[in-house]
């Protein structure tokens, strides 16, 4: 494998780092990129700065090419993105995505992440009484969720936020913009709205009723029915 430039047809160090980070769902941290090049080989000499190195190289590269995407720094690792002036042209496929039908365990814990964020998933399984690690990734594949960083506790863990996905595909420029309880009451009633009705549903859910708001009528559960989820069963969606 040679350690330096891109050439047609041969496999070369920044080649490899470039396949790794785009098959992989998440940032890859240079750490293993390091790892899984020695795994590879071991006589191979590569540190965790010179993979920075590599990805100037390739970024550089796209620029020159005038490709549309390019390898990002993103909480602490590195993984592709599409570069911002081609931003406009995606909006309507990223909707389109979004708007492909997402399971009731997967808006339920959209909503979680999007008023308790940033958050780790022992926090969100925590709340939920279910694992969710397929449900966070799933979410994370649709782009709805990114990585916030990790939170400074023992074993580091992800952190998770709502993306600029989500913010485009409701309508929103902020967080801040998420409805309160007596808005989600008022958009409900919006016909134009139906399609968000179980997200918003689920919103309602995790901030509870406003002070003074009679909760015990009997109306349906956030998944439109009249009984109660029970805890502490196992994801399968």
């Amino acid at each position: 494998m040679e350690n330096d430039e891109h050439s047609d047809g041969q496999i070369t160090l920044p080649s490899v780092v470039e396949a790794m980070l785009f098959a992989s769902p998440e940032p890859l941290k240079a750490e293993d990129l390091v790892k899984a090049l020695l795994r590879e080989d071991e006589t191979l000499e590569i540190s965790p700065t010179e993979i920075a190195g590599i990805i100037y190289q390739l970024n550089s590269e796209y620029a020159a090419q005038g490709r549309s995407f390019q390898i990002i720094h993103r909480g602490r690792g590195y993984t592709f993105a599409t570069r911002e002036p081609y931003h406009p042209w995606l909006q309507f496929i990223q909707h389109e995505n979004v708007a492909r039908k997402l399971s009731q365990s997967a808006i339920e814990t959209l909503a979680i992440i999007a008023y308790k964020q940033p958050i780790t998933k022992p926090e969100i399984e925590q709340i939920r009484g279910v694992d969710s690690s397929y449900i966070v990734r799933t979410l994370m594949e649709k782009k709805l969720v990114d990585v916030a960083g990790r939170r400074d506790s023992p074993g580091k863990p992800l952190l998770y936020k709502t993306s600029e996905t989500f913010l485009l595909h409701f309508g929103m420029t902020s967080v801040d913009e998420l409805p309160k309880p007596r808005e989600i009451e008022e958009i409900l009633k919006d016909d134009d709205m139906a399609e968000h009705r179980q997200l918003l549903l689920e919103l309602r859910a995790q901030l509870g009723p406003e002070p003074g708001h009679d909760s015990s009528d009997g109306g349906p559960s956030a998944d439109g029915s009249d009984e109660n989820r029970s805890s502490g069963s196992v994801d399968k969606d």
